[in-house]
């Protein structure tokens, strides 16, 4: 079933709509969403690694704007929404404590969460909801989800088939420490909180 998804998704990877999927699932993870992108970055640079570039301008990009929308929901909305969402990974009880040290150390945190697998989403709507200035938001962003982004698709780009044909040769192992990454992450910002 894992080489049928696999398959699955090389082949949405390669289809013509694919980098507006990608730029959604982009949008909607830094802000909402639990899956990173990088479960369809990856494949469509495998897929087409001549675009490796374009697919990480447009994953980059996506992201900063979903951050956006994170951010207002935050600024805007965290009484009716933004709470919500906050609850749901566990953080309603810590979420005011978590204030000072946002108001110190608030770049430093989206630039963290922008580069690891600690929910991004976390971040940008408590920036919203601390009301971290608006411009180091973004350019915290834009370095991190950049640097991010752009490594993998470097990374796929310069080592190509003999990456695909690891992971492929692999792809239960691949998974596997995908998603113990992914749960640490969460895990992570449970235990810091």
């Amino acid at each position: 079933m894992l080489r049928r998804l696999y398959d699955w998704t090389l082949d949405l990877a390669a289809h013509r709509h694919a980098i507006w999927w990608l730029a959604l699932i982009a949008f909607v993870e830094s802000s909402i969403f639990p899956i990173p992108p990088d479960a369809m970055l990856i494949p469509m640079i495998l897929a087409a690694r001549e675009r490796w570039l374009a697919i990480a301008v447009v994953c980059t990009v996506a992201s900063v704007v979903g951050g956006l929308a994170g951010y207002g929901i935050g600024h805007f909305l965290f009484e009716s929404v933004g709470s919500g969402i906050v609850e749901f990974y566990g953080y309603g009880d810590k979420f005011a404590q978590f204030q000072t040290a946002y108001d110190e150390w608030g770049a430093w945190l989206v630039a963290g969460a922008g580069l690891t697998p600690f929910p991004y989403k976390v971040i940008t709507i408590a920036s919203g909801v601390f009301a971290l200035d608006p411009v180091v938001f973004v350019v915290a962003s834009v370095l991190s989800r950049g640097a991010r982004f752009f490594a993998v698709a470097l990374l796929l780009w310069w080592l190509g088939p003999p990456i695909r044909d690891f992971i492929e040769a692999r792809l239960g192992l691949v998974a596997t420490l995908f998603f113990i990454l992914l749960i640490s992450g969460f895990l992570v910002l449970r235990w810091i909180g």
